[in-house]
């Protein structure tokens, strides 16, 4: 499955490889060898982001052996590297992590706007850090994963980007999946794979020399505007608060926001358990073991200040505490301002009233609508042809929505807004991701090995992207890193 570009030739003269990871020396990662699958089956392949990285014109024949294979990019890591970190999962810290069924592949440069980006697998082998585990990914988790991540690209989320899919033809056991079950190996694109959990491992081992080069590693290749360590943790504090607020926008609830999968660059990734709201609930739970609601949907920014709070416990012993405490205790502020804009963005609408914000959102937990109805309704600040056609017009006409919707009415539109509500995706019902659209996807391809509904999700997903993109619903940040020039 790929978008239908042409393709044929080994590389592009375009593809600009990177080995800025190995530079930190081998105290932060080990090399390690792929597994041989018994088959290498493509089964999506992200041509529209191969093309931002020079490689769609790869047949598919040799993008199997690079994405399945693992046969080294030209000019990229010339071994795949197992990354170490340590964590908190689920609050209780675990020394034990890495990458267990994981590796920083390759890296190479975006050529739109020159920023690093890591090839990291997910499925690929044993590793040092594979404990008991063997190291292997489910076919049925890497659909999910790319049904994640393009519903939140969609959606204005900052997210990893699903690169590519292949089946590798093994059976695997495994508890919450009816077993054996099909094998595949993943690639995602980020901007990076440093996370607060490798942070912690070098505070766990006192080895200060080595966090700091690793904080100016992450200033120099991620965050070049911040100054010393302080203006780092302010940096990554802001990019995991636009993060929250993204995320709860969207509807979204990862599941495990452990210390090790939240990133310096405030990328979501790592997709297991996540689910989408079919509707408003603020207390609900992606994962099935998270008994307790530490990670339920309106809990999320507590969890990212949490982490934040590690992050800044292992800086302080190389700053101070009158630099990080008063960074930290901005979270709130940050979560709140990112998501008066975010919601309105969603709404096409140009402002950040933090009052209107918090009214939306009341309304939405008074009466618990389908979540991503009531932004297909009100885009525009709810047009009355819009709400005409409504299938939930009695709630959007009633108390409390009555107020927010006039509220709404006042506020400027984006400069998007005209072309957004003319794009054809404006005019139909909202794209959703609701748990029994994905398992319906999924049993088409467990069943009848029948792709066709994942293929057009995926198409119908881009258009409500590119519906968002022309409303200014970024994709990703611009201006954390200015452009890298290439060649």
């Amino acid at each position: 499955m790929s978008d239908g570009r042409a393709r044929g030739r080994p590389m592009t003269s375009g593809f600009h490889p990177e080995t800025i990871h190995a530079r930190l020396g081998p105290a932060f990662y080990d090399p390690v060898r792929p597994a041989d699958f018994p088959e290498t089956i493509l089964r999506f392949r992200n041509d529209r982001w191969a093309a931002r990285v020079g490689l769609d014109t790869l047949s598919d024949t040799d993008w199997t052996r690079h994405f399945g294979r693992f046969e080294p990019l030209p000019g990229s890591l010339p071994e795949p590297l197992a990354l170490r970190y340590h964590g908190h999962q689920f609050r209780s810290y675990n020394p034990d992590l890495g990458d267990g069924r994981g590796f920083l592949f390759a890296q190479a440069r975006d050529l739109v706007d020159g920023r690093l980006l890591d090839f990291g697998t997910k499925g690929s082998g044993l590793t040092p850090w594979s404990r008991t585990a063997d190291g292997r990914l489910t076919l049925k988790g890497g659909v999910r994963e790319i049904l994640a991540t393009e519903m939140l690209e969609a959606l204005g989320v900052y997210t990893s980007k699903t690169f590519s899919l292949v089946e590798t033809g093994e059976a695997l056991e495994r508890g919450d999946e009816p077993s054996p079950t099909r094998s595949s190996v993943l690639v995602r694109l980020s901007h990076s794979h440093i996370r607060i959990g490798t942070f912690q491992r070098l505070a766990a081992h006192q080895q200060w020399d080595e966090m700091r080069a690793l904080v100016d590693h992450a200033i120099t290749h991620y965050w070049p505007e911040a100054t010393g360590v302080g203006g780092l943790y302010e940096a990554i504090v802001g990019a995991v608060a636009r993060l929250g607020a993204e995320w709860f926008a969207a509807g979204f609830v990862h599941g495990v926001l452990n210390t090790d999968n939240i990133n310096l660059t405030g990328e979501s990734f790592d997709y297991g358990p996540w689910r989408f709201l079919d509707r408003f609930d603020a207390g609900f739970t992606a994962a099935y073991f998270d008994q307790s609601g530490l990670y339920a949907f309106a809990r999320q920014p507590e969890a990212l200040q949490w982490n934040l709070a590690r992050l800044g416990e292992c800086l302080i012993p190389i700053a101070s505490r009158e630099a990080i405490e008063p960074v930290f205790e901005s979270f709130p502020r940050h979560f709140q301002a990112a998501l008066a804009r975010q919601t309105f963005a969603r709404l096409g609408l140009d402002s950040d009233d933090q009052p209107l914000m918090h009214a939306f959102w009341g309304a939405m937990q008074a009466s618990s609508p389908p979540f991503q109805q009531v932004f297909h309704d009100l885009l525009g600040g709810g047009l009355p042809e819009r709400l005409a056609a409504s299938p939930i017009r009695p709630v959007l006409e009633a108390a409390p929505w009555i107020e927010v919707v006039a509220g709404l009415r006042a506020l400027p539109p984006m400069p998007g807004l005209a072309a957004a509500l003319a794009h054809p995706a404006a005019g139909r019902r909202p794209e959703t991701m609701v748990i029994e659209e994905v398992e319906a996807i999924w049993s088409a391809v467990d069943a009848n090995d029948d792709w066709a509904p994942l293929a057009a999700k995926v198409a119908a997903l881009r258009e409500t992207g590119a519906m968002n993109r022309a409303l200014g619903l970024l994709t990703g940040p611009t201006g954390r890193q200015g452009h890298v020039p290439i060649g």
